[in-house]
């Protein structure tokens, strides 16, 4: 996917359900972002399948990801 870091925001907001895109948005300002992904819980967090990342453009680090995935460490035996 190009990115639009230049053009609309450093930090891209990405919306998915069954690994299909349906939503995207980009802001400069990543407590802005964090925000957005907070509103964006919200609003879709029960859409079958939905996924939530948020991803610094500049760096490519995915900063956050809703549904948080649990590592096998974490889980319980």
């Amino acid at each position: 996917m190009p990115s639009n870091s230049d053009q609309a925001g450093r930090f891209h907001l990405l919306l998915s359900s069954h690994g299909e895109p349906v939503q995207h948005g980009w802001w400069g300002s990543e407590s802005v972002a964090r925000g957005k992904l907070s509103r964006w819980v919200g609003e879709y967090g029960t859409m079958p399948g939905g996924r939530i990342t948020l991803t610094d453009e500049m760096t490519g680090t995915v900063v956050q990801v809703w549904p948080q995935v649990q590592s096998s460490e974490d889980q319980d035996p």
